[in-house]
């Protein structure tokens, strides 16, 4: 029994050194480092990295750790700062939509005013003008409602007058 436990041991240890090697082709050579990435390249299976922590908590801070130089000198960029580079230009897209559909609003406002006036439809240029002549009309308005009111009073004073006068020449008769 102990035979097929050194065995089993044995075969353990390769696929842990196949999965050491792997990280430290995929660092050198600076391919992304994955958990799927790193099991394919050392020929196990993803489950394997997930029962040995160890070998998995290696993955995940190798994909969090720059890779080497490249051969045309780039810097070297790790996935956690590709990842704030994405969050910054996801915002500066979110800021800079609104900032157009503002400016789409304003245009928008602009050239249905422009057109409002061009049109002859909107407000005349010299309102004060009109605001003079409508206290004016009011006013005018306001002394013949005052005159048709002294008419309509004469009105029925020379109605009244006229009704004893008939009375009067009614009895007579």
């Amino acid at each position: 029994m102990s035979t097929m436990r050194q065995g089993r041991q044995g075969r353990t240890d390769r696929r842990r050194q196949r999965v050491t090697n792997a990280l430290k082709t995929a660092a050198q050579s600076g391919t992304p480092i994955s958990v799927s990435s790193v099991a394919r390249q050392a020929g196990v299976d993803r489950t394997f990295l997930y029962r040995h922590r160890d070998l998995l908590a290696l993955v995940h801070a190798a994909e969090l750790e720059p890779a080497d130089q490249n051969p045309a000198g780039a810097t070297p960029v790790s996935r956690a700062s590709l990842q704030a580079d994405l969050a910054n230009a996801q915002a500066r897209n979110t800021r800079l939509l609104a900032r157009t559909q503002q400016l789409q609003k304003r245009l928008s406002q602009a050239l249905g005013e422009q057109v409002w006036r061009e049109s002859g439809l909107g407000a005349p240029v010299d309102v004060e003008e009109l605001q003079r002549k409508a206290i004016q009309l009011e006013q005018q308005v306001v002394d013949l409602t005052g005159t048709l009111e002294e008419r309509e009073a004469e009105l029925e004073a020379a109605r009244e007058a006229n009704r004893q006068l008939t009375r009067a020449l009614n009895q007579r008769a």
